[in-house]
């Protein structure tokens, strides 16, 4: 987590961090990983990987500087708004296509405050992490339906043929405040 603030603010003032030893060895695992930004509680930037096809190390730093930067839906977060920006690191497990006879089962399977979603079919995607429907206080179907919308789909979509579900959980670290205390979030 204080990897990912280094590597935002190192931007801006030219250097990069080191990586800190003790971490050394789990950098080097691939995982999947999102950076999420905040600014005076609202969403500044958000950007990761959701499948592990980068070590740990790199997957943060790339997502660090991606949610800072090109996070399409906001402008480039500006050196004078660092003080304002609460980081937040979200690792991810590896998804697993969820499987089900009936479509409307997908709801039952759902774990809402324990599952991240990433709903598939032809070439959209999209993917919402495991905080998400909570923070919004939704349903397992608000959910779902929230997952397509994001992937640029109806929000039905997954009641339809040709329809993937992948879940994956996600150990979540914050920062309490801009560069504050860090904590493990708990979603639940």
């Amino acid at each position: 987590m204080k990897y990912a603030r280094a590597v935002i603010e190192g931007h801006y003032s030219g250097g990069k961090p080191d990586v800190p030893a003790s971490l050394a060895e789990i950098f080097k695992e691939k995982r999947g990983v999102f950076v999420t930004l905040h600014k005076d509680s609202e969403l500044r930037g958000c950007i990761g990987f959701p499948e592990p096809t980068h070590p740990l190390g790199a997957a943060v730093e790339s997502a660090a500087l991606s949610s800072a930067l090109e996070d399409p839906r906001f402008p480039p977060v500006g050196k004078a708004e660092l003080d304002r920006i609460v980081v937040e690191v979200s690792v991810l497990t590896e998804p697993r296509l969820v499987e089900v006879k009936d479509p409307r089962e997908y709801a039952e399977k759902v774990k809402v405050g324990c599952d991240g979603l990433i709903a598939e079919q032809g070439w959209c995607r999209g993917l919402l992490l495991p905080q998400v429907p909570v923070e919004w206080n939704w349903d397992a179907e608000e959910f779902l339906c929230h997952t397509c919308g994001k992937a640029g789909l109806p929000q039905t979509a997954w009641l339809g043929k040709g329809f993937r579900l992948y879940s994956f959980q996600a150990q979540i670290f914050s920062e309490e405040s801009p560069r504050g205390k860090v904590v493990e979030k708990k979603i639940n």
